[in-house]
């Protein structure tokens, strides 16, 4: 700890560009008029960590051994808390609290209080994220918690935001994303259509590619919201660069 401020660990990686994004709404999200303003964060960015869909729909190996391997890493190198900013990963986060070495926030939990903190008092929210987020259920037992339903898009529109994550961690290009952004925005189009009040941008790669404006209801940025959250618990009060004045907490 540093003149009273925690240090942030961050267990990355899945995928390095969602980390990289993290990291710079982390910076945005900091109150600093110089280099020593900001906090100090630790970055273990492990992309080896086997893949948490697939673990999940039962066609891999558990990703628990490699991330425990990391959060060693972290606490050995002076992190004084985790965050994960991959939400497949948090398929996992009951056992991983068993075992970290570290307290870990929960992306979950820091969406779902996002949520129920809206002025709107919404009540159905669209869900986009990985399949494996959408089988283990993890993001729909929490915000049901809250008192909040998940709309989840049928099978056919659920393939589309499964390639279009794909396709951010395989590098898509420019134009490619744009073509992407129409394709997610077509989604969340017919979930609002359906009744959805808001919608969860619940896997790190979809913030990158997402339009910021034009959905016609809020959009819960889990990438920004969890940056957020990690200053917080950081022990300054964040920035809250593109929240609506009225929901500031």
């Amino acid at each position: 700890m540093l003149d009273g401020q925690k240090v942030v660990g961050v267990l990355g990686g899945m995928g390095p560009e969602a980390t990289l994004a993290f990291y710079a709404n982390v910076i945005a999200a900091t109150p600093a008029a110089g280099d020593q303003d900001h906090l100090r964060v630790i970055i273990n960015s492990n992309p080896k960590i086997a893949d948490r869909t697939a673990a999940v729909l039962g066609a891999g190996p558990s990703p628990v051994p490699a991330m425990l391997e990391s959060l060693e890493a972290l606490a050995r190198a002076g992190a004084s808390f985790v965050v994960i900013p991959c939400v497949s990963a948090h398929a996992f986060i009951e056992e991983l609290w068993r075992a970290s070495p570290l307290p870990l926030i929960s992306i979950l939990d820091v969406v779902a209080e996002a949520v129920a903190a809206h002025p709107a008092r919404i009540e159905r929210v669209a869900l986009l994220a990985t399949a494996g987020t959408i089988r283990a259920g993890v993001f729909e037992r929490r915000l049901r918690a809250s008192g909040v339903e998940v709309l989840r898009p049928a099978d056919a529109e659920q393939q589309v935001v499964s390639a279009s994550i794909q396709a951010v961690k395989a590098g898509a290009t420019a134009a490619e994303r744009r073509a992407i952004a129409g394709d997610l925005r077509r989604v969340t189009d017919g979930l609002v259509a359906a009744s959805a009040q808001g919608i969860i941008l619940g896997c790190t790669e979809i913030p990158l590619v997402f339009p910021s404006d034009g959905a016609g209801v809020p959009v819960f940025d889990s990438l920004k919201l969890f940056a957020q959250a990690a200053v917080a618990a950081a022990g300054l009060s964040p920035v809250l660069a593109g929240v609506p004045e009225e929901w500031r907490n």
